[in-house]
């Protein structure tokens, strides 16, 4: 049998169009939030087993004597709405997953540099940071294929304040486990070929705004009023646009976001199950596989 499914009983349809970010840039007014920064979970340049120590010199495990890297590394992207649970998802993943070199790659890292123009839009908190875009999805996809290849790469550290990147960057290394989390994660074309797994957070509407409530009034001091205004004005409308019809590509939708143990660790047995068939023999991509097998959908209540 198959990877098992996390389906809803009804999907909201989009068009392709709104895949291929055609759409010019829509004013909204956002408040700066605080973001998830990009991470690299890894050891010191050593291995110890039951019998000896490896020096690795720094590079992971699956390169072999010649430095080069056998296999390229599993990516898995989670999309989702705002507030869904991306992250805590990431997160659980990582840690159940225990290998020693997991990158935790976010969306927010990849915010274009604005212009003088767009800076006072920011200013005024009308410039769309939800909208495709706000992204450089050619840094993004570059990065993320670096990465997939096992190589370094530079991951630009994005000031909210200011609304642009600081002038130092952050270096990550390859990894055997990629998780890139965003909002956008499914919107462009070039990164979803990247993907080996695509997973979507479907977390309730009514919970999304009331961790939005909850994280607005308590961290930005904003009234109740003013948080609900910018929800449907604004909040609400990309993730109908942009966000929700991308499920349809996802391999696995994961109900309730970080609170499903049950996805979550049928998502990490399926992972083990890759890396290892990996180091066995050459194999498809995970997305290859489910276009090719038939799989029992279920939904874990």
């Amino acid at each position: 049998m198959g990877l098992l499914l996390f389906v809803p009983e009804a999907t909201t349809g989009g068009g392709e169009g709104s895949l291929d970010r055609l759409l010019p840039s829509v004013n909204t007014s956002l408040s700066p939030r605080k973001r998830t920064t990009s991470q690299c979970k890894s050891e010191p340049p050593l291995l110890r087993t039951s019998k000896r120590t490896i020096y690795t010199a720094g590079r992971p495990p699956w390169y072999n004597e010649h430095g080069t890297q056998s296999k390229e590394a599993f990516v898995i992207g989670l999309c989702g709405g705002s507030a869904s649970g991306k992250t805590t998802v990431a997160r659980k993943i990582i840690e159940a997953l225990d290998v020693p070199w997991v990158v935790l790659l976010s969306m927010d890292s990849f915010y274009k540099v604005l212009t003088a123009e767009q800076q006072l839009l920011a200013a005024n908190n009308d410039y769309n940071f939800d909208h495709p875009d706000a992204f450089d999805f050619i840094l993004l996809v570059h990065t993320v294929r670096k990465l997939k290849q096992g190589k370094s790469v530079k991951i630009p550290i994005y000031d909210f304040t200011t609304h642009g990147r600081q002038k130092e960057w952050k270096t990550v290394y390859g990894a055997s486990v990629i998780i890139f989390e965003g909002i956008m994660s499914f919107a462009d074309k070039e990164l979803l070929k990247l993907l080996d797994m695509k997973i979507f957070v479907d977390t309730d509407s009514d919970i999304r705004l009331v961790r939005r409530l909850r994280r607005d009034i308590t961290e930005r001091g904003r009234d109740i009023e003013g948080v609900i205004k910018q929800y449907n004005k604004f909040v609400k409308p990309a993730f109908e646009q942009y966000i929700e019809p991308t499920m349809r590509l996802a391999d696995i939708v994961v109900p309730r976001g970080g609170g499903n143990m049950v996805a979550i660790d049928l998502i990490v047995q399926h992972v083990h199950s890759q890396l290892e068939e990996a180091h066995r023999e050459p194999a498809p991509t995970v997305s290859s596989k489910f276009k090719h097998s038939s799989f029992k959908a279920v939904h874990v209540p």
